[in-house]
């Protein structure tokens, strides 16, 4: 049914998004389908980079993607059919793009409780919902 699945990941609270990823190995698996996982970097107001050392950037991605890989060795599907991507930029925007460019049928989002913040502020999730052009799956934990 969906062949390319693509899946948001927290490398701060992985365990948020096992959910999510069990769903999209369980649909992948059906399907053989591919996995795609993705981390969005924040990126650091220039205002605070006078602070960091000249390498912060360089180690960040290095340390998100060597996380990124371990948790994408732990997926249960065959190699060939997982793989990831770190991107830098605003969570929302940087996923509906690569969505597009690797053509995801199908984005599995974890997601908390909404609260009342997430009701008057809106959320990732929920940005992802409305203006994706594949369908998408929000698993609750």
């Amino acid at each position: 049914m969906f062949k390319t699945i693509l899946v948001p990941v927290d490398l701060g609270e992985i365990d948020a998004s096992k959910p999510a990823i069990a769903k999209a190995v369980e649909l992948a698996q059906g399907a053989e389908g591919t996995l795609r996982l993705i981390y969005v970097r924040s990126i650091v107001p220039v205002t605070y980079m006078e602070f960091m050392p000249p390498t912060f950037d360089e180690e960040e991605q290095s340390v998100s993607e060597k996380k990124l890989a371990d948790l994408a060795a732990s997926v249960d599907l065959p190699a060939e059919r997982v793989s990831a991507v770190v991107r830098l930029g605003s969570v929302y925007n940087e996923v509906l793009d690569e969505a597009e460019k690797t053509g995801a049928d199908l984005i599995v989002i974890g997601s908390h409780r909404p609260t009342m913040a997430t009701f008057l502020l809106g959320s990732n999730a929920s940005t992802i919902v409305r203006h994706a052009k594949c369908s998408v799956l929000v698993v609750r934990a």
